[in-house]
């Protein structure tokens, strides 16, 4: 294998345009369907149509020799392609010459005391800290309970991949790994030089033939709420629902809260769980304040 995908391949707007052509039927965007088609999903001049530009220009856009884009060409291609709010915006920010487009720094991994202080604090609830990749910049004691069964507790892609025990316990592992690598793909196009990113994707196509699918078709997805069925070795299935929230303070950290249905079976699982866990043990929230909080961090609003 290469040392492209070793490193992790950086993601292009060709490679994009390619995999979202591959993901449409004709039938996805109105087109008739007749006799035996050579490629999967739509051909380049359907595309091009769509899009309302040349066949030679797409073309060349999808074979990286043409790499400035007006913003009404991505507005046509998003529109064309079925694109999303979020798959849109990643669109342009794969597009150098888009005016809007910034590129951001990787934030500090340190936690602020004033959001360490609040995982502490919910004692019945899990809840963690997620770098803009997905590592696990901090957890409080019943998300370190929660995740008690894995080996790997750095990174929730790494988790999802590379750890055998993740097959038990996403009881839907396809959409959990599917929701990751959404998500991570998000992370390359606001970080499109990130050297971390690179490695971690290199790491987990090595490791993973689903990864390498799942990220062949450039589905982007930011993290936002749902519900999630678990399956934990100490106490059983659970249902719980999350919602993540950005850190105002910390560009790329999301806080990640789980609860359960008041009187459910989940909820009484959680609170078994928290008892099995509760006693010669520091709250993995304790342990990162040591590690990475902020003197003087408040907590966001």
């Amino acid at each position: 294998m290469g040392a492209d995908q070793r490193d992790g391949p950086r993601i292009t707007l060709d490679a994009f345009l390619r995999a979202r052509r591959a993901g449409l039927r004709p039938e996805d965007v109105g087109l008739p369907t007749s006799g035996r088609r050579r490629v999967p999903g739509l051909r380049r001049e359907e595309v091009a149509t769509l899009a309302g530009v040349s066949t030679d220009y797409y073309t060349r856009l999808e074979q990286g020799r043409e790499r400035h884009p007006s913003a009404q060409v991505l507005h046509a291609l998003a529109r064309a392609l079925r694109l999303d709010e979020e798959a849109a915006d990643h669109l342009r920010r794969l597009a150098p010459s888009t005016e809007r487009r910034t590129r951001r720094t990787r934030p500090g991994d340190r936690v602020g005391a004033g959001l360490l202080g609040l995982l502490d604090r919910w004692c019945d609830t899990p809840a963690l800290v997620l770098g803009d990749t997905l590592d696990v910049l901090a957890r409080n004691g019943l998300a370190e309970a929660l995740h008690h069964d894995f080996a790997i507790t750095d990174n929730m892609a790494r988790m999802t991949f590379l750890d055998p025990r993740a097959r038990a316990f996403f009881r839907e592992w396809d959409r959990a790994g599917a929701a990751v690598v959404a998500e991570l793909h998000r992370a390359a196009g606001l970080l499109p030089d990130d050297d971390r990113l690179r490695v971690l994707v290199g790491e987990l196509s090595l490791g993973s033939v689903e990864f390498r699918s799942l990220w062949s078709r450039h589905e982007v997805r930011r993290k936002g709420g749902g519900s999630k069925l678990l399956h934990h070795s100490e106490v059983g299935d659970l249902e719980l629902h999350y919602e993540s929230f950005s850190v105002n303070d910390a560009a790329g950290q999301q806080l990640v809260v789980y609860q359960a249905e008041p009187g459910s079976s989940s909820e009484e699982a959680l609170a078994l769980l928290g008892s099995l866990h509760s006693t010669g043990r520091e709250s993995g929230a304790e342990a990162a304040r040591s590690r990475r909080a902020l003197p003087g961090s408040a907590a966001p609003g």
